[in-house]
Formats: structure tokens, sequence, C-alpha cells
């Protein structure tokens, strides 16, 4: 049992460290936002069927009421990457990534909302250590600040994220994270598909190695994981462990962007990380 939930917690950081590439890749391809998404949609959706495709998938849904569920889910998913692109453009990797990751604590207040689990009081504690985290990359709240706006879309993202992964969490048990993410993104290909004629694809050429890169280690591996990790851990243990993507991304961004993290930003980032250990030690003893 211990042996399966190390390998369960191994493929969930697995996951969380192909999801991280998508900071550095937001931050670098130079394309409209809506535009990167719907190519990160349409490529993804393609290796994702193919793996369908292959592993003999059914691909019916079976239910209206699941339809529904799935095509909320993927809306909600598309505006969370719109909006977390937003809040890497307008600030950095760090920044960006790491006001995203106040959706821990979003989730486990809307989590028991949605779904019959027991709030865990220790989760307030843990949220508001990331809370905490956040506060210190922008001490001073000025409007006028892209890195304020820039956090402020990452909180908004967050929500849309903490949203998407309690919906997804219902329909685990119907469907597998593959077929989840295919629905998603065939969704979000159709609903985006008009911004290729209002904002244009010129640019594509240039940056098509890493949107590939985008679809397919982020997109198609990462999320996909991430979702299949829904089936041995409550959305909330999730969320936190999966809060090692801002060291992750921070890390991939120093590397290939030469951005350096302030000093508030090492601190920030530390009791994030510590709410992973915390939990993570919390979720293999329970």
């Amino acid at each position: 049992m211990k042996n399966q939930h190390s390998n369960h917690l191994l493929q969930l950081t697995l996951a969380t460290l192909f999801i991280s590439t998508s900071g550095a890749l937001g931050k670098y391809i130079d394309l409209p936002t809506p535009v990167v998404i719907w190519w990160r949609c349409f490529l993804g959706g393609l290796f994702l069927y193919a793996l369908c495709y292959y592993k003999k998938f059914d691909l019916k849904v079976h239910s209206r009421k699941d339809a529904v569920a799935i095509t909320i889910s993927g809306l909600l998913l598309g505006a969370h990457w719109i909006t977390y692109f937003y809040a890497l453009k307008l600030s950095n990797v760090a920044i960006g990534m790491l006001s995203l990751f106040t959706f821990p604590i979003m989730t486990t207040f809307l989590e028991p909302l949605f779904i019959k689990v027991k709030f865990d009081p220790v989760y307030i504690l843990l949220g508001v250590m990331v809370l905490f985290g956040i506060y210190l990359l922008a001490p001073e709240f000025n409007l006028e600040s892209t890195y304020v706006k820039g956090i402020l879309f990452g909180l908004l993202s967050a929500l849309f994220f903490a949203l998407r992964n309690i919906m997804s969490k219902k329909l685990v048990s119907s469907y597998n994270g593959t077929r989840i993410m295919l629905y998603q993104v065939s969704i979000l290909s159709i609903v985006l598909a008009p911004t290729l004629f209002y904002f244009g694809t010129s640019g594509i050429k240039t940056e098509f190695p890493y949107v590939i890169m985008l679809a397919l280690v982020t997109t198609a591996m990462g999320h996909t994981m991430l979702v299949n990790s829904l089936k041995h851990f409550t959305v909330s243990t999730a969320s936190i462990i999966n809060s090692t993507q801002p060291i992750f991304g921070i890390i991939i961004a120093f590397i290939f962007l030469n951005e350096i993290p302030t000093l508030n930003t090492y601190l920030g980032g530390s009791l994030i990380l510590a709410t992973v250990i915390i939990e993570s030690v919390r979720s293999r003893n329970k």
C-alpha cells in the first residue's frame, strides 16, 4: 500500500514538472495569448486523440449531464490558461506561477461545497502559509504596477483552475484522464477558433517548436497525468502537492530565460514548498 502511494505521488510530481514548463513557454512564445491557447488545444487534442485511438478508448459521452460538466470544465480550463498567460506576460515567470498557486487554498474551501469531502482544518493553516507567500511577492499594492496586474490575473486564473479540478474530480470515476483532457481541449479548439481570424497566425512559423512542446509535454502529458492523479488523491491534496510547480518553473526560467528571482520570491516560494512537504507527509500517513 505504501509502495502504491509512493508511485502515485511520483506520477503526480512528474505531472507537476511537465506542467511547470508552461511558465517559461508562456512567457517566451511571442504570439497573442488566445492564439497560443488555440494551438495548444488543437495540437494537444491531436496527440490525445492518437493516444485514445492506440489504446482503443471509447470516446462516447455517457449522458447529457456529463456532457454539460465536460463543457463547463473545458471552458474553465481555457479561462485558467488565458488569464495565466496574461499573468506571465505582465510580470515574470516566478510571480505569475506563484500567484497562481493560491488555488490550493481556494480548492480547500470550494471542494466540500461540490464534493462529499470532509473539510480538514489543517488546510486553513497550509492555505494561510501559501497566501502569506503570495503577499511577499507584492508588499505594495499599486494597480498601476504591471506586476500587481500580473498577480491579479494569477489569482483569477487560480479560481478558474480550482473549479476546473473540482469538476474533473467528479468525472474521473467514469472517464480516464486522457479522455477528459481530449474532451476539454476539443471544446476549447472550437470556442477559440474565431481568435485566429481576429489576431492572425503569421508568427506561428518561428514559434512552432515551442508551441508543439507546450501542446505535447505541458498539455497532453502533464495535464492528463494530473487529472489521472485525482483518482488517488483529494483535489485539495493534489493541489497542494502540485504547488511544487512554481519551484520547477522558476528553475526552468532561470536556466532558459535568465530570470533571477528576488529575495521575496525565494521567501514566498519557500513557504509554498513547505506546505507541499507537510501535505505530502500527511497524505502518506493517512
